[in-house]
């Protein structure tokens, strides 16, 4: 059985080595199209209020042809959360003390046929030890048969890890986070979305690589069968605008946003979720 320093270790290992075979799959598509673009990878580190050191994390972002901005970054944090927002956290109540490793995802394309995407797979311990995450797309134009297929992916995902991966209750719960109340509307066509696997670490984990992997298998295909498709500028226009509301839902409700900010994350990588150009008319 593994001791919690390996579990640690373990799930940050997972979660490098999916960052860069995401990227290196995101570079192969540049490639595709003609582009020399590239990640830019940004370590940083981050000091605990406590005056400990507190881990830190590389941000990495590439501008390119097909993807016009798209970040992923990788980070393991360790410290002690603020006593107001430790109540807020599973297991925290008692001992604000934690640890957090993650991979956190999101395109945005130049192609407004070519959906957004974000996804975000994490393993926190507090008193407790839990896997959370998922996957959403985030069509400006959204076409049927990639929200099929996304969600074909990810349900054959849950499908192989019974007892942990619950399709109907994570696509609802997708269906339910990300949603933007004072618009009314939903941020994208869903995906899943989980939280607080507790309990068994090695079937937690096993799912969330399963998450990991059916993204990467998934995503590319989307990208290469749109980024071609020929588009106009009220197509740009209805994209630009769609940015807008994914913006606000970052900015207003997403938790992921408040976590990193309220453990001293790095502002660059917390935000690189945000679009690079936006509208609201």
């Amino acid at each position: 059985m593994l001791t919690l320093d390996d579990q640690q270790a373990a799930a940050r290992h997972w979660f490098e080595t999916l960052r860069t075979r995401i990227c290196d799959a995101f570079v192969a598509i540049e490639r595709e199209a003609g582009s020399d673009a590239a990640f830019d990878f940004i370590p940083w580190d981050r000091a605990d209020p406590s005056g400990a050191p507190g881990g830190g994390g590389v941000r990495g972002v590439m501008k390119g042809r097909v993807f016009e901005k798209v970040g992923v970054n990788v980070s393991t944090v360790a410290g002690t959360f603020e006593p107001g927002f430790a109540q807020t956290i599973n297991g925290a109540g008692e001992d604000p003390r934690f640890f957090a490793t993650g991979i956190s995802l999101v395109a945005h394309m130049a192609n407004p046929h070519v959906p957004a995407v974000h996804m975000n797979t994490r393993f926190l311990v507090t008193t407790k030890r839990w896997f959370g995450g998922g996957a959403d797309l985030n069509p400006p134009l959204p076409i049927a048969e990639d929200t099929e297929d996304f969600h074909a992916a990810l349900r054959a995902a849950c499908e192989a890890h019974p007892g942990v991966g619950d399709y109907p209750r994570f696509r609802q719960w997708a269906e339910d986070y990300f949603f933007i109340p004072h618009r009314g509307v939903h941020r994208g066509v869903g995906g899943i979305f989980y939280d607080h696997l507790e309990g068994d670490f090695d079937a937690g984990f096993a799912f969330t690589r399963a998450v990991g992997e059916a993204f990467l298998s998934i995503y590319p295909t989307i990208v290469r069968r749109r980024m071609d498709m020929p588009f106009t500028d009220a197509d740009v226009a209805v994209q630009r605008e769609w940015r807008g509301r994914y913006a606000e839902f970052n900015l207003v409700h997403d938790r992921g946003t408040l976590f990193g900010l309220k453990t001293g994350g790095n502002v660059d990588a917390i935000l690189m979720s945000l679009p690079p150009v936006a509208t609201w008319s």
